[in-house]
């Protein structure tokens, strides 16, 4: 049984099911917003190319760096033949069974409207689980969104998981959090990735300044301009390995064979164990991602590393004094310095992948209202996740150049950047071990944020796939031993530097944990006091009515905010006509002019809700008369007698008022010290220096009034 709300919080209980709408309800403005059922637009096999064709650029740059260090790391004594091939072999299967199983063939299937992540899969849980509970944004559903979901009564396991989840608020608050702090852990990633070499700190602020100018121009552009060099590194790398298996050791490929990882870990034992965090460097994958990708990462990226890695490991076989400049050291002579500009290029594409998944992910997050508002710039007015955000952008940019300064280019925390110089200067003069051993990379978020997404993949096969038990417990017990392993050794690292994408995200996790406990408080105490209709009523009998119009913004989609009770209470007078506007963005281009305005009449004569539609393209304009004729206009398309039609031809374009509310919360002793401070401080400073929910809407200052009202929680 699923909970309709009215516009005055009503509730009616219907069931449902593949083809049922929820019925009609008398002051409901929820089932008056009708649109056909949404259809995914198939890409063609040219979009399909081009966009695999830019993903090399702006997604797998982080991935298909990675054998740049991926052996260096490795401080391995006299390795042997056995050793080499057991490295190889536990990279093959790293990248065979996290990469290309576990994202390409499964994660990518869990695409919202094209993004991915974990916030992406948090979404489509929202979207089909009602998510309840202190730390939740209630989620709106409109009746249309039974033409936009997938509904059905699936299996009974499916059923009893669902409806486990929707009954248990904890169960939806752990979710939550490990979702947020999943989001933060990349975020943390994103500005811990281009920190570069001490030796060049100055070049590489230089570097990283233009790396982050760069991104205003989109990630259309930004991606066609690092996509070239990402096919010559892939070109340059996958040709070498084939150079280097035939040259070396042309049996190389029987490391594919998993039992040379036995023989590995019985020779070494706990130093094999304390490797691993070393060997996880080559499958720092992707962190948001779309159907498309799954082409570019099968034909182009992972056959490209197989051969990298297998040319690294012939060659090291070899020459095992050589592994703390695998990479280089196996280059051939006459290529050398080609390789290293272009290595240099891909090094700096490499820090782009979270960039960009930083925009991605912050832009989910505030439409889920877990991130407070942001200016979010759609780069693309053809695909709707491109976007750019200048906050973010060069908060990034700073927080990369402090790491740079502050750790002397990132000397204990390592990256590509300086192991691609470091491995230089050990390649043309005498640099010592441990000096080059500095450069550990330790990748303990990334390795948390692939447990976390694992955790929720199989929430979602089970609750929305209707996979069989048998497949989601496999899945589940498989790739968290994996993970699990992985993480085991690498949290050796934390004092090395590991600590250091711990402390962003810690930051940014304060951040979300603020924003979203208070908003989800903010939502509790609307859903509370909301007016009623008697309420309602008797507030418009009481109230002296004006001539003019005034169109009152608020972004509670259901019933009427207790701030509309506020004003009136002080000002004493109600305009002639009232509309109630909530601003809603799809996941479309651009909303047609005839689909921009969904009006419904409330009780009172002159009351009206209406629901703004714009797509990601639009901008959100209401300055105008244009603004006010067409809404005017789609009011009398629904008015019910003469007298209303006539009273809205009289209604003048002049006599226009845009009301929005400013709303501080303020926590009574009843919340406890800890929350108490959360809110009236944490929360209250986010609200105050970030953008508002009217920020983006073109409202004439002249027409503007502002009303504040405290909440009292």
């Amino acid at each position: 049984m699923g909970s309709l709300e009215d516009g005055f919080g009503k509730h009616e209980e219907v069931e449902e099911t593949n083809d049922q709408i929820p019925p009609q309800r008398t002051f409901s403005f929820m089932n008056d917003y009708k649109i056909p059922q949404r259809k995914s637009s198939a890409l063609t096999v040219w979009q399909t190319l081009m966009l695999g064709y830019q993903s090399l650029g702006i997604v797998y740059g982080d991935i298909g760096t990675s054998p740049l260090y991926v052996f260096s790391s490795i401080r391995l004594s006299e390795p042997g033949e056995n050793d080499i091939l057991g490295i190889l072999s536990l990279i093959f299967w790293t990248l065979t069974m996290m990469g290309l199983i576990k994202y390409v063939f499964i994660v990518l299937q869990a695409d919202d409207h094209g993004e991915g992540g974990t916030f992406a899969l948090y979404s489509l849980l929202r979207q089909h689980v009602n998510f309840k509970g202190k730390m939740i944004i209630p989620s709106t559903r409109l009746g249309s969104d039974f033409n936009l979901k997938y509904h059905s009564k699936g299996s009974k396991l499916q059923s009893k998981a669902k409806r486990f989840l929707e009954e248990n608020s904890k169960v939806q608050a752990v979710i939550t959090f490990i979702v947020l702090l999943g989001t933060c852990m990349v975020i943390g990633d994103g500005a811990l990735t281009p920190a570069i070499s001490e030796h060049v700190v100055y070049l590489s602020v230089a570097i990283l300044v233009v790396l982050f100018l760069f991104q205003r121009f989109g990630t259309n552009k930004v991606s066609f301009s690092f996509s070239p060099i990402m096919v010559l590194w892939f070109s340059f790398t996958a040709t070498i390995g084939l150079y280097n298996i035939i040259k070396f050791y042309p049996s190389i490929l029987k490391a594919l064979s998993p039992h040379y990882i036995f023989y590995f870990f019985q020779r070494n034992h706990r130093k094999g164990w304390e490797l691993l965090g070393a060997i996880a460097l080559c499958i720092t994958v992707a962190k948001h991602y779309s159907l498309f990708l799954q082409l570019s990462y099968s034909l182009v990226v992972y056959p490209a590393l197989i051969l990298a890695y297998s040319g690294e490991a012939a060659f090291l076989i070899k020459n095992p004094d050589r592994i703390s400049t695998a990479f280089y050291s196996s280059v051939p002579e006459p290529i050398f310095w080609p390789m290293f500009i272009i290595s240099t290029l891909a090094a700096v594409v490499a820090s782009q992948a979270l960039i960009s998944a930083s925009f991605s992910i912050i832009r989910q997050s505030i439409t889920l209202g877990c991130f407070p508002r942001v200016t979010m710039i759609h780069t693309s007015s053809k695909h709707e996740g491109q976007v750019y955000s200048p906050e973010v952008n060069y908060f990034l940019m700073f927080v990369c150049i402090l790491i740079t300064v502050g750790f002397d280019g990132g000397a204990e925390i390592g990256n590509a950047f300086g192991r691609l110089f470091f491995a230089l200067l050990h390649h043309i003069k005498d640099v010592s071990q441990e000096q080059y051993d500095n450069f550990d990379d330790v990748g303990v978020a990334v390795i948390w944020v692939m447990l976390i997404t694992t955790v929720l993949m199989s929430v979602v096969m089970l609750v929305i796939w209707d996979t069989n038990i048998i497949l989601v417990v496999t899945f589940l017990a498989v790739y968290l031993s994996i993970e699990g392993v992985y993480m085991s050794s690498l949290l050796n690292k934390l004092a090395h530097g590991g600590w250091v994408p711990f402390a962003i995200s810690a930051f940014f996790l304060v951040i979300t944990l603020s924003w979203t406990y208070g908003r989800s408080k903010k939502s509790q105490y609307e859903d509370a006091n909301k007016m009623s209709k008697q309420e309602l009523n008797q507030l418009v009998e009481t109230s002296t009515r004006v001539p003019g119009v005034c169109f009152f913004c608020t972004d509670l989609m259901n019933g009427i905010p207790p701030i509309i009770r506020h004003y009136v209470q002080h000002v004493g007078t109600l305009r002639q006509v009232t509309v109630f506007v909530t601003v809603r963005t799809l996941p479309i281009r651009t909303v047609l002019p005839e689909e921009r305005f969904i009006v419904a009449k409330l009780g009172p004569e002159g009351f009206y809700r209406c629901l703004v539609q714009y797509g990601y393209m639009d901008q959100h304009r209401m300055d105008g008369e244009e603004y006010v004729s067409s809404i005017v206009g789609v009011i009398k398309e629904i008015a019910e007698n003469a007298e209303e039609v006539e009273m809205m031809d009289c209604v003048s374009c002049k006599d226009v008022i845009f009301v929005h509310g400013r709303i501080i919360l303020n926590a009574s002793n009843k919340n406890g010290g800890f929350r108490k401070w959360v809110i009236n401080n944490l929360y209250r400073f986010l609200q105050k220096n970030f953008r508002s929910n009217v920020a983006t809407l073109r409202i004439p200052p002249s027409k503007s009034l502002l009303v504040g009202m405290l909440y009292e929680i």
